[in-house]
């Protein structure tokens, strides 16, 4: 009997180098090829020009009395700047907390008060959201300065930097090391806020390296990258992957465009395109796709949520990319845990998550005794490596709840191993929903929710969409009867939380279906709203 255990080929090192270092490095190789080319903000920077700008930063935030560890926020979509304050606070030692675009005021407090940012640096709005008035009422006594991007603010606050002397920050980054905490990335768990997902410089510059490599990334590929830089996604197996290998980062757009991912592509003769299935299933879906020559295209990564075959075999077919792959992880293992690779068969490529990362062990094991299954015998997926996160932010029970004795990530999700060791999501221990890419928690829906006057309980959970491969329910009892919909939710729940946590569906009962010993049943809510709405799971491949 062969159990439900893999580990990764070790014949590329492992990276021991602070994300600073691993800038420098590349600009020593590259520094005259595209680092950066944002494309709606008419920008283009090579790896010297990005150096340059980078090191403006990271001299002004030393002037400005940014200390190694203190954390240091960005609130922004995608853009040049982001980069920029990527490496800029990794090279003073200063941990980046991002920040969701789509938030708002009540989780905006949130992350600013739990993670202590004493320095929020913020673009001017999102999607029509101005973000000036939301700094300005935020609950955070901790928050010394708010910075906002592109304006005045931030020239001033730049050339700060230029009375600085360079070697106060060389002796700043002598005093740094690889495994200290760089990054605070906000997920979604089962308890009713995010958690903070500490990752170290090591975590996250070795996982983009690996990533790249499983790409076959060099100095001649250009990665556009439409997914947020605010997840792994963007920052790590985009920015990071780039900077390991000397690639060009292209951004399309602020946010998600399809028009804007095609002409990106074509224009900046991009060979790699990053996407959650959603989003390929969009650029597929333009009615000028022909048009556009994205015949340079040659691999890329879908991953975030379950992807459906056919998007799958149209990605190779329809936008030439032949060495697509799919990735599986999350924020805790910073993110990618398995991959396929480029030269797997077909079947395997579709049907699969892939096969675990150099450096890295997966185990699936049974939830309930922790013993490592059979292969084939669906369990709990865990990892250990150097992606496990360092802990959760501030929170050491949540953290030893994650991770166990034996360094162990328990990931919450459900797996099977076939015999050639490649991995299949089949389901979730954890309450978690995934639209579009995006956990959400319904716990963390619910204590908002509970905060209506008219609302006297509440249950929110998942259903099956073909768009975003799930929408949010929520079943409703409220006081003395009182009549609530979908739109009168909508609207209590606008300017306070990100509108991908709003409940599409809304259904106001009289009880909740329970267990016998009071517990309610969220599996038969969600039986009884797909057939009462007309539902139907989705054939996909399972990522995540």
């Amino acid at each position: 009997m062969t159990l439900s255990y893999a580990n990764g080929p070790a014949a590329l090192p492992l990276l021991g180098q602070t994300i600073g270092e691993a800038l420098a490095a590349c600009v020593a190789a590259h520094g005259e090829r595209d680092a950066v080319v944002s494309c709606h903000e008419g920008v283009r920077l090579s790896y010297a020009a990005l150096a340059d700008r980078v090191e403006r930063a990271a001299l002004a935030l030393l002037a400005d009395g940014v200390e190694q560890g203190d954390r240091v926020g960005i609130w922004a979509p995608n853009c040049a700047e982001w980069i920029v304050l990527q490496y800029a606070t990794a090279r003073v030692g200063a941990i980046l907390v991002n920040v969701n675009p789509s938030y708002r005021q009540h989780e905006l407090d949130f992350v600013l008060r739990q993670s202590g940012q004493s320095l929020l640096f913020y673009a001017p709005g999102f999607k029509g959201v101005p973000y000036r008035p939301l700094v300005e009422a935020a609950d955070a006594p901790g928050l010394r300065a708010a910075i906002e991007l592109g304006s005045s603010d931030w020239e001033t606050f730049v050339d700060r930097g230029a009375g600085v002397a360079a070697a106060a920050l060389a002796e700043r980054e002598a005093a740094l090391t690889f495994d200290q905490p760089i990054n605070i990335q906000y997920t979604s768990g089962t308890t009713g806020f995010p958690k903070g997902a500490t990752l170290s410089h090591h975590n996250i510059l070795n996982n983009g390296y690996f990533v790249g490599a499983m790409s076959g990334y060099s100095e001649v590929d250009r990665i556009c990258v439409p997914v947020p830089f605010y997840h792994c996604f963007g920052m790590v197996m985009g920015n990071l992957a780039a900077v390991t290998h000397g690639s060009c980062v292209v951004i399309p757009s602020e946010a998600f465009d399809a028009r804007a991912v095609l002409e990106a592509v074509a224009a900046e003769r991009c060979t790699s395109l990053y996407g959650v299935p959603t989003m390929f299933i969009a650029v597929l879906a333009d009615p000028e796709l022909a048009r556009f020559d994205v015949s340079t295209l040659r691999t890329g990564i879908m991953a975030g949520s379950p992807c459906p075959v056919e998007v799958m075999k149209r990605t190779r077919s329809d936008l030439h990319m032949e060495e697509v792959t799919i990735c599986y992880g999350m924020t805790e293992t910073s993110p990618v845990s398995t991959q396929t690779r480029r030269d797997d068969p077909l079947g395997k490529r579709v049907a699969s998550v892939g096969s675990v990362h150099p450096h890295l062990e997966v185990k699936v094991v049974d939830p309930e005794t922790g013993l490592v299954v059979p292969r084939g015998q669906p369990g709990e997926l865990c990892t250990r490596g150097y992606s496990v996160m360092l802990g959760y932010w501030d929170d050491e029970p949540a953290t030893v709840a994650a991770i166990d004795a034996s360094r162990y990530m328990h990931t919450g999700d459900l797996a099977t191993m076939d015999d050639d060791g490649y991995l299949n999501i089949v389901g979730r221990i954890k309450d978690l929903v995934i639209r579009g890419g995006e956990n959400i928690s319904p716990r963390e829906v619910e204590e908002f929710l509970y905060t209506h006057p008219a609302i006297q309980d509440v249950q929110v959970f998942g259903v099956p969409d073909e768009r975003f491969g799930e929408e949010l329910a929520a079943w409703v009892i409220t006081v003395g009867g009182e009549t609530l919909d979908a739109a009168d939710i909508r609207a209590f729940c606008e300017g306070q939380i990100a509108r991908f946590k709003i409940p599409r569906y809304v259904r106001v009962v009289d009880a909740f279906p329970l267990t016998v010993t009071g517990k309610a049943q969220k599996f038969k809510m969600r039986e009884h709203e797909v057939e009462a709405l007309g539902l139907a799971s989705v054939d996909r491949t399972k990522t995540a």
